[in-house]
């Protein structure tokens, strides 16, 4: 049996704050205006130190346009830019403040402790 004693290493290690959730990284993204995949990436990981990789992200990118939360703009050159759809902005709002009340909660829990 395998021990989980030095998976907490250092608790300033950036890693131990990902957050991985692809759709909504670049639901948030797109909330600052339209964007392109390799700009996606960048935004994302300056924003949260997450960096998504091209699969992950056009996976994405696929499932939000096949919802109706983004739409692809006139291509520039070789890049395809995404804009958020007014479907997009309200699903973002409903899940950013469904993760508000989670981390006031568990903010909360963890004073306690």
């Amino acid at each position: 049996m395998s021990s989980t004693r030095h998976v907490v290493q250092d608790e300033n290690d950036p890693k131990l704050g990902h957050y991985s959730d692809p759709p909504l990284l670049v639901l948030s993204s797109l909330s600052s205006g339209p964007k392109h995949g390799h700009a996606m990436i960048e935004d994302i990981e300056q924003m949260c130190g997450t960096h998504l990789g091209p699969g992950t992200l056009y996976g994405a990118i696929a499932r939000l346009e096949a919802l109706g939360l983004i739409e692809p703009l006139p291509q520039e050159e070789r890049r395809q830019p995404y804009r958020l759809t007014e479907q997009g902005v309200h699903v973002l709002r409903a899940r950013l403040a469904t993760l508000d009340r989670f981390v006031a909660a568990g903010m909360g829990r963890l004073e306690a402790l």
